[in-house]
């Protein structure tokens, strides 16, 4: 098996050239920063820079994903020197390898020869509800993950790129389509990936969006979402996943839902899945929504 080569951008670095900046910013955050992550973007439909001023590209993307203002200095110098400390970049590094050595002692694959990753930093504010640190791994091939550091989440930092990871490897098998996919299809995506975080680093270190759930939140979640597994298309899907916080922000419908409910209750489908099959996450990563859903016993 080929050995799969990993990437990790000196975000640090290049922020600490961005901070120093007096202008340019915007076009060194395009064409250094972002740069590497060209083909990750273009899947996206997000150009490096809008062909109007103004217009829609990498940096509102960015701050739209919840990254920290290219302008915002003195906030992002002081979560740098945070990363620094924790040796942030070398976290990333050490759990890239771990999840490569998984995979290849586990027969999965990456449609990749090489994985990018960076790691920017977060808006605490927009990112209030995930606790300062989200990431994006929907492309096989690139990771991201925003974090702004604090005593919770940098714990949790490899569990997060563990995620993460995880998406390259289901999407390596599954297409992901925006417009078909389905609650069902989101739930197990993220449930998986969750429990893969779980097999790697324990279940200590998921993220809230699993384990900020009250027993009875989870089964009023579950009832709303069992009627709902085949609706389709992603401003529907988003409400299911995200809840309702997410969906007036977004201007997506609520359905009655609390904040990551569709993440929990992903988890807790693919969890009894796993345990009422005894089939471990390397198998499961394999298998199709419909088989994991009708055979967890969570939705009866």
């Amino acid at each position: 098996m080929v050995p799969i080569k990993i990437i990790i951008e000196d975000t640090i670095g290049q922020y600490e050239t961005l901070f120093s900046m007096i202008e340019n910013r915007e076009d060194y955050y395009r064409y250094s920063m972002m740069k590497p992550f060209e083909d990750m973007w273009k899947k996206m439909n997000v150009p490096l820079k809008a062909k109007q001023p103004n217009g829609y590209d990498v940096i509102m993307a960015a701050n739209m994903l919840g990254y920290l203002s290219i302008f915002d200095t003195e906030t992002g110098r002081k979560a740098l020197e945070n990363l620094k400390e924790i040796q942030a970049l070398q976290i990333a590094y050490g759990t890239l390898t771990h999840c490569v050595e998984f995979i290849q002692q586990n027969r999965l694959k990456i449609n990749a020869d090489e994985i990018r990753f960076g790691m920017y930093l977060a808006n605490q504010k927009k990112l209030e509800l995930h606790r300062g640190y989200c990431g994006f791994g929907g492309i096989p091939g690139f990771i991201q993950v925003s974090i702004f550091p604090n005593s919770y989440n940098i714990p949790r930092l490899p569990a997060v790129i563990a995620h993460e990871f995880h998406h390259n490897i289901r999407f390596s098998y599954f297409n992901w389509d925006y417009g078909n996919v389905t609650v069902g299809d989101y739930l197990i995506i993220e449930g998986l990936a969750e429990s893969f975080a779980k097999e790697l680093y324990g279940e200590a270190l998921l993220g809230p969006w699993v384990t900020s759930f009250e027993k009875e939140d989870l089964e009023y979640s579950k009832e709303i979402i069992k009627d709902s597994l085949n609706k389709k298309g992603f401003a529907e899907v988003s409400s299911y996943m995200f809840g309702d916080t997410f969906a007036a922000e977004q201007g997506y419908q609520p359905v009655g839902l609390s904040p990551f409910a569709g993440y929990a209750v992903g988890y807790q489908a693919v969890q009894s899945f796993m345990k009422a099959n005894n089939v471990g996450i390397s198998e499961a990563t394999l298998l199709g929504t419909d088989e994991i859903l009708s055979n967890s016993g969570l939705f009866l």
